[in-house]
């Protein structure tokens, strides 16, 4: 599933979360059991032990898109 939002776009499937930065051509990419949802700032947040990224998303519609394509349970 392909996710448009300001800074880029999202690429999600029901293993892995792509985030691509237009502005800077930046990629961050993580597994599906690597990330938690936010509701409280609509934040994604990718810990894979020495990696740590994390993204606010521009609305609600886009964080519930991306938890029911990956099944992760919001907290």
């Amino acid at each position: 599933m392909l996710i448009p939002f300001s800074q880029g776009k999202l690429i999600v499937t029901a293993h892995e979360v792509q985030c691509r930065i237009q502005q800077n051509q930046v990629v961050l990419s993580a597994s599906v059991d690597d990330i938690s949802c936010y509701h409280q700032g609509l934040v994604l947040v990718a810990d894979g032990g020495t990696v740590r990224w994390s993204i606010a998303l521009d609305n609600a519609k886009q964080f519930e898109q991306i938890l029911n394509e990956t099944g992760i349970a919001a907290l």
